[in-house]
């Protein structure tokens, strides 16, 4: 058993969330999850939602709200739409809670006391309207590097280097498409230069293993090359107060919200720890060296999580250039690896809530089932390239392939066994044609397992589609309808074939957890054999307001090999598993878009 950290990340509280962003850290998060606790490893699944930041001032004042206000409404539309999904956190919590503030502060701490801080004097954008400062990411302009002129304020797309809003050509607001104004103003420096050997030894490491996505790791050492200080305070009154003297008293004056939420990875372990009764397990995950980390976004972030992150980790450590000894928290460890996905883009269009081209997680999860668009996005995502939903071939994928695939296997055994037996019956002799079907599902464990650790979730869910196809040919050349003289070989092929189901049951289960408990349930079993995420309301454990939290008792979850069925369980005529989507919702959907 290894200890391992599944790091999912922390979607921005400033609205609710739509498929694009899910597609990309949420469900291939919980596949991986899924299937390392089956895999029998001790699962640490954290996240939560981001709250801090200029965004969610602008979010509130449109809405009429404080920020706390939205960030609480948010945080509890989002946290219900990722359990919606089947998502199985460990702990899914908040940036605003006083344990996360404090640990913010002690990794800030650690910073600045072992010297990798730098405090200097810059240039900070206001908005000449509202004397507001712009946050980086809202303010647009030309590369200088590369002459792109969709650049952002903190990094340019096109190019992948670092930038700051001063150093834009023509820089405007994408608020109102105003030019700001630049007025000196003090803030905290991470020394990335201090920390670049640490890091750069560390991506090396990385890239050894060959594991890394290809597209991750040669962005991640490309963007070491042009490394330098990055600013992580702000001039903003919403956020996390710098634990120093002279700045913790200034209202003006908080963490970068960058800085604040990648330590919210730390920050949920401690929280989940300290409500599971033992405030030091976390340990397990971050002070063991041999414990392993998974971090899980979207493309947009591998800078704050190969570059940033890493190295607000190494300074606390004590690992860069300048030395160092870390404080309470001790030396804690670096991310095994970032797995980041690319973008999901809608019937050929970015996904935009302002340009209402978006469909939002709850709203696609009230007219369909979270499993059907769970296999979309394992079959069809932006898993390594950019992948775009459209809803011909959605319906496609579920009417083909889970309703007349998967469903169809499930639910023909099903009758077959109702119909003939009533109940699970015992295998006679088999044959070599049995055999040979037997091992096509018990195999499908090793080879998908291996793919699912190795975060090739598309591939694997097309192994497992495979063999499913494997045992729907083996019904179709055994023809079991057409047997009425040989009961005991008509036994014995559906129970081959039940073997077969209650096999690819389990491979399938990381990808259909509401399937699988389904299946389950049809074929006399408890229906528990993919554990579900709750919604919990919590108190702050240090004194703050309530919250909901996503968290889960998942050691039910079945083991990753053959469980051999039991004979004589009773089996009754099944329902489908799966609802066949009548081709006239892509024209309902597509007027809905328009």
């Amino acid at each position: 058993m290894t200890h391992v950290l599944s790091a999912v990340a922390w979607p921005y509280a400033n609205g609710p969330r739509h498929i694009g962003h899910v597609a990309g850290f949420g469900v291939p998060s919980d596949v991986f999850s899924r299937y390392m606790r089956m895999a029998g490893h001790d699962v640490l699944m954290v996240s939560g939602s981001d709250e801090h930041g200029t965004p969610i001032l602008i979010a509130a004042d449109e809405a009429g709200l404080t920020p706390q206000e939205l960030a609480d409404r948010n945080h509890r539309i989002i946290a219900e739409d990722l359990a919606s999904l089947g998502c199985t956190y460990d702990l899914y919590t908040r940036t605003t809670t006083r344990n996360h503030h404090a640990v913010v502060q002690e990794l800030f701490l650690g910073v600045y006391e072992n010297g990798y801080f730098v405090e200097q004097t810059t240039h900070g954008a206001i908005s000449p309207s509202t004397g507001r400062t712009l946050p980086d990411r809202y303010i647009e302009g030309t590369c200088p590097i590369c002459g792109y002129d969709g650049a952002r304020g903190d990094q340019c797309d096109n190019c992948g280097n670092q930038l700051d809003p001063a150093d834009l050509k023509n820089p405007r607001s994408k608020i109102n498409g105003e030019t700001p104004e630049f007025i000196e103003t003090q803030h905290f420096f991470l020394d990335l230069p201090a920390l670049a050997d640490a890091l750069k030894e560390w991506l090396d490491e990385r890239e050894a293993t060959g594991l890394w996505r290809p597209n991750v790791i040669r962005f991640s050492q490309n963007i070491l090359k042009e490394i330098r200080p990055r600013a992580m305070t702000r001039d903003i009154d919403w956020g996390i107060a710098v634990p120093l003297d002279g700045w913790r008293e200034n209202p003006t004056k908080k963490l970068y919200v960058w800085f604040d939420a990648v330590i919210g990875y730390l920050s949920a372990s401690i929280e989940w720890a300290r409500r599971s009764g033992d405030p030091e397990a976390w340990r397990q995950w971050w002070n063991d060296p041999e414990a392993l980390s998974y971090y899980f976004m979207g493309k947009d972030n591998i800078t704050f999580h190969s570059q940033i992150w890493p190295a607000e980790l190494l300074a606390y450590s004590g690992k860069g250039s300048l030395g160092g000894t870390p404080r309470q928290y001790g030396e804690l460890n670096l991310p095994t690896e970032v797995v980041s996905s690319e973008f999901l883009t809608m019937e050929g269009r970015k996904f935009s809530s302002s340009k209402k081209v978006v469909i939002y997680v709850r709203d696609l999860l009230s007219r369909y089932q979270a499993d059907a668009f769970r296999y979309f996005v394992a079959s069809a995502g932006p898993e390594s390239q950019d992948s775009d939903f459209t809803w011909s071939e959605f319906v496609r994928r579920t009417n083909d392939e889970l309703v007349a695939g998967w469903g169809n296997l499930v639910n023909r055994t099903a009758n077959l066994i109702a119909k003939n037996f009533g109940e699970i019956p015992p295998a006679g002799p088999l044959t070599a044609e049995d055999e040979a079907v037997l091992a096509v599902a018990e195999n499908a464990f090793g080879v998908v397992g291996d793919l699912i650790a190795r975060h090739r979730q598309k591939q694997a869910v097309g192994e497992a589609m495979r063999a499913v196809a494997e045992v729907n040919k083996y019904v179709s050349d055994t023809e079991p309808w057409k047997i009425k003289d040989d009961p005991e070989r008509l036994g014995t092929v559906l129970h081959v074939v039940a073997q077969c189901v209650a096999d690819l049951n389990i491979v399938l289960a990381p990808f259909l957890p509401f399937a699988a408990n389904e299946v389950d349930r049809a074929f006399g079993g408890a229906g528990d054999i993919a554990p579900m995420p709750r919604i919990d309301e919590v108190d702050d454990l240090d004194g703050g307001a309530p919250y909901p939290i996503i968290t889960g008792d998942y050691a039910t979850a079945v083991t990753w090999e053959r469980h051999p069925i039991k004979v004589g369980t009773p089996v009754a005529k099944p329902t489908p598993i799966f609802t066949k989507l009548d081709p006239k919702i892509v024209d309902e959907e597509l007027a809905r878009l328009a």
